[in-house]
């Protein structure tokens, strides 16, 4: 009676059990529609932006492209959805999109008070603070009184109170919940300071009347880890998504570029064979439940994280910010990846 008992409730746990996997299978579900719907940022140049005919191009951009690559083997079988602070976590949450890639910092809070999964970090940012050159202010310091133009439902709004309280300065938040409505009354004058990512506000600054008018205070005041996001309960998905971040970093350490990346397939090194899916008997592909030409095709689509930087936020680009510790770890940077083995 009780072996009877104890196999009716271990066969109803594993039911339950496969139940369960089965409807959190993203993977499945991607394939099966035959396209990622990424979550990415309403607008927000040199991450996530859309131009006149709707097409967006920008940093996580490419990180959305990088897993319909890795999926698919095609960038374009990727589809986006723009979303604000406050509707990304029930977009994700609510299985509206797949992943969310949209300049979103990694907190001990959004990994327990919402379910999701973060790891691989594409982006080290910082808060920082805009203001007008005319205040001739020089130092956050400088900003007691200040009228500050803030985002609702970002780690901007307590790092703000922190940063403020701890200085024991005074302030007043100016609160809106859309970017957009964040950059028109700074640059309407509503407010005296700006303040979000140092990121974004040198993506902020570029697409004001007058840029040269505003200038970015030296102090950064939090730190600021971006990544990737999945939902809890699918670690097929979530190892795909974070692979797919650390396949362009170690295909810089490699130098291995979109360029030339066809030409290394060819590579006598038994760690970028594996890699690029030419090693004989490697399952690296397959055990993710991809192709074993998974980072082949990434690097092939978007290029390695230094080109990805470059093109979108980088020297190279209308940003023009340092890779600072965005640079790779063998470079004085703090960015790095394990092994593809």
């Amino acid at each position: 009676m009780k072996k009877t008992l104890l196999s009716a409730i271990i066969g109803a746990a594993a039911l339950a059990f496969g139940a369960s996997g089965a409807s959190a299978s993203t993977l499945s579900d991607v394939k099966a529609k035959g396209f990622v719907q990424c979550g990415v940022n309403t607008g927000l140049a040199g991450f996530a932006q859309p131009d006149a005919s709707g097409n967006y191009a920008g940093f996580d951009v490419d990180y959305c492209k990088a897993v319909a690559a890795a999926v698919f083997g095609d960038v374009n079988k990727v589809k986006y959805t723009p979303l604000n602070a406050t509707t990304r976590f029930p977009a994700l949450e609510s299985r509206q999109v797949d992943l969310l890639v949209r300049n979103t910092t990694w907190t001990i809070n959004r990994d327990t008070a919402h379910p999701l999964l973060f790891r691989a970090i594409n982006y080290y940012d910082g808060q920082g603070f805009m203001v007008r050159k005319s205040l001739n202010v020089k130092s956050a310091l400088e900003l007691s009184g200040a009228a500050i133009c803030v985002q609702a439902g970002t780690t901007t709004e307590l790092n703000l109170a922190d940063y403020f309280k701890s200085h024991n300065l005074q302030y007043n938040p100016v609160v809106f919940e859309k970017l957009e409505e964040v950059n028109a009354a700074y640059e309407s004058g509503r407010c005296d300071v700006y303040t979000t990512d140092q990121s974004g506000l040198y993506a902020t600054r570029l697409v004001m009347k007058n840029p040269d008018d505003h200038m970015i205070l030296p102090e950064i005041i939090s730190k600021e880890p971006f990544g990737p996001a999945v939902r809890q309960g699918d670690d097929q998905w979530f190892n795909i998504v974070t692979w797919a971040s650390y396949a362009l970093i170690n295909a810089e350490e490699f130098g291995i570029t979109q360029a030339n990346v066809d030409e290394m397939k060819n590579s006598t090194n038994p760690d970028i064979r594996r890699f690029l899916g030419t090693e004989a008997n490697s399952t690296i592909g397959t055990d993710l439940g991809l192709d074993n030409n998974w980072a082949y095709n990434i690097i092939k689509g978007v290029g390695n994280y230094g080109e990805v930087f470059e093109r979108n936020l980088g020297e190279g680009s209308p940003l023009k910010i340092k890779r600072g510790l965005n640079q790779l770890w063998t470079k004085g940077g703090i960015q790095y990846a394990p092994p593809v083995r």
